[in-house]
């Protein structure tokens, strides 16, 4: 009986030793799986692009480059076709065309023939003054010595004063059609050649935006339009990315930006090249009440802001590329 009782002892003894066992078992367990472990942020690569588009509409007539090609400033990627603006053009010349005849008649002024019989006519005045003269002078003597009256030296006065007028009349168109047009009139005419030339300017430089230009040196990310296809004015054709300008952009709740500020450094790894590299901050701003957040206590003493980070790479990366992810760590 007794070798029952100590055999039942020793049973529930063992019961319990397994028991703790288990538990002590199952509670590291659940400590190491359960225990904060660092915090994963992770954010991707970004490029600056810019948009290729036209100021004239028209219709695509070529491509000269391909999705992923890169390209250099002042390569040329796109040739439209505007007829309208075309069209333009022959007509602010034909305008400039006759601006500049206009022009040249006010410069030369009236023609030879006009100016010679302009010139045979003041002569003709001024034969006129010297019998005038010649006449008053007879008729002033006649009339000192009493011969002549009073009244026929004052129709031969005004006989020369008449021809002296007349041949300065005839003077006054000769010089005229001899000089041309008033200086009002060249000027005139002068401006209506810059104003046609402008016009002129302003059609060419439509035409020349017919030929799309690289601005900067990138690789062209994105083509919209087929060819064949119609693009308003500004429509956008490609996008083209600048690979050198390049950065990495973080969301970060605002109680991991610890080690994060403006011009800190950090190392951060890539998955997909599978190796770290040196970042600095550079730009932080807040995403706005828009953004994500996350209250710290079920409470809502305070909620947690989001905030954008950018950082640039400290060294050249081969193989980076738009898109790419980039994880940081945080303990």
């Amino acid at each position: 009986m007794t070798s029952e009782i100590k055999s039942q002892n020793n049973n529930m003894l063992l019961a319990f030793l397994t028991l703790v066992a288990v538990i002590a078992v199952v509670s590291l367990v659940g400590f190491f799986m359960l225990r904060k472990g660092p915090e994963i942020i992770q954010g991707q690569a970004e490029v600056t692009e810019y948009r290729v588009s036209s100021k004239v509409p028209g219709r695509i007539l070529e491509f000269r480059v391909k999705e992923g090609q890169q390209v250099k400033a002042g390569d040329t990627l796109a040739l439209l076709e505007a007829p309208d603006v075309q069209a333009k053009l022959e007509q602010a010349r034909a305008a400039r065309a006759a601006a500049q005849a206009q022009n040249e008649k006010a410069l030369k002024g009236a023609r030879s023939e006009q100016i010679q019989a302009a010139y045979e006519m003041w002569q003709k005045a001024q034969a006129g003054v010297t019998i005038a003269e010649k006449s008053y002078k007879r008729v002033k003597n006649l009339h000192d010595q009493g011969v002549m009256s009073t009244q026929k030296l004052d129709e031969v006065t005004a006989q020369r004063d008449a021809a002296i007028a007349t041949e300065k009349a005839a003077k006054a168109q000769y010089d005229m059609a001899r000089n041309g047009a008033e200086r009002e009139d060249k000027a005139a005419a002068a401006a209506l050649v810059e104003r046609a030339q402008g016009a002129v300017n302003e059609v060419e430089s439509y035409i020349a935006e017919t030929c799309l230009l690289a601005q900067t040196a990138g690789e062209v990310s994105e083509i919209f339009p087929k060819v064949g296809e119609l693009v308003g004015t500004g429509a956008p054709i490609m996008n083209v990315a600048v690979m050198d300008d390049m950065w990495v952009t973080f969301n970060v709740r605002e109680d991991l930006l610890k080690g994060l500020g403006m011009h800190t450094e950090f190392k951060a790894y890539v998955p997909a090249l599978d190796h770290d590299i040196r970042l600095k901050v550079y730009y932080m701003k807040d995403l706005g009440t828009y953004a994500a957040w996350k209250a710290t206590k079920t409470t809502g003493q305070f909620d947690l802001k989001t905030f954008e980070v950018r950082a640039l790479p400290l060294e050249k990366v081969n193989g980076l590329r738009p898109g790419m992810s980039v994880i940081l760590e945080k303990d």
